[in-house]
């Protein structure tokens, strides 16, 4: 679900449950204090009007089984809405009628309490919402947090390899430096018992000969 369609039903509900509670105020009250939360509503219905058009362009937006999920939601807070509007145009016509509002002073108590208990409950309703919202949000921000540990742990573990590799890069180097000077060594030792070689075939080849030509002249003589 979009975090920005979240954060503007999280705005909503609160807005609702606030309008709601004006909407019961409003009628117990009369004279200017009535006039002032009647303005108080109407200024609230233009914000949760707004808030319904950033949820439906936000909704709109994303892939089509989300789409339709938050659409649906989206229509509930619209009729939810449309009766805090018709509320407000009831409350808007019976103080615009002083004497329709007389009338339901005095004969209408029962309707009083019957819309009090239905926006009692519209209220209750629209508090559930906020705080399904809120514990979305929550469990959102939850998620980033543990998507964040675990990113920083992933890079610590790259951090760890990498020193490794690089340890492993030095011991390699170390090896073949090692291994250059033994071939070297060899090199050197084979040299050497190649003309060790030569020396003593030389001293062989000259006491052969010795031998040779001191047999020679014994036979002679």
């Amino acid at each position: 679900m979009s975090e920005v369609f979240e954060v503007y039903e999280h705005h909503y509900c609160e807005l609702s449950a606030n309008l709601s509670s004006y909407c019961t105020a409003a009628t117990i009250l009369d004279g200017e204090q009535k006039k002032q939360k009647i303005s108080e509503i109407k200024s609230g219905l233009d914000d949760a009007d707004g808030l319904l058009q950033k949820m439906d362009l936000e909704a709109r937006s994303l892939s089509p089984s989300a789409k339709a999920t938050l659409l649906a939601k989206l229509r509930e807070y619209k009729t939810d809405f449309n009766s805090l509007k018709n509320e407000s145009k009831r409350l808007t016509s019976a103080n615009a009628n002083l004497a329709a509002r007389d009338q339901l002073l005095e004969s209408g108590m029962a309707d009083a309490l019957l819309v009090s208990n239905d926006q009692r409950g519209r209220l209750l309703m629209t508090t559930e919402r906020l705080n399904q919202s809120t514990d979305r949000i929550k469990e959102s921000r939850r998620t980033m947090l543990e998507t964040e540990e675990l990113g920083v742990s992933i890079l610590q573990n790259l951090h760890q390899q990498r020193q490794s590799l690089l340890h492993a890069n030095n011991t390699i180097h170390g090896v073949d430096d090692n291994v250059s000077r033994s071939k070297k060594i060899l090199t050197s030792m084979s040299r050497r018992m190649s003309r060790n070689k030569c020396i003593i075939g030389c001293i062989v080849a000259i006491l052969v000969l010795a031998i040779i030509f001191i047999l020679y002249f014994k036979l002679i003589h």
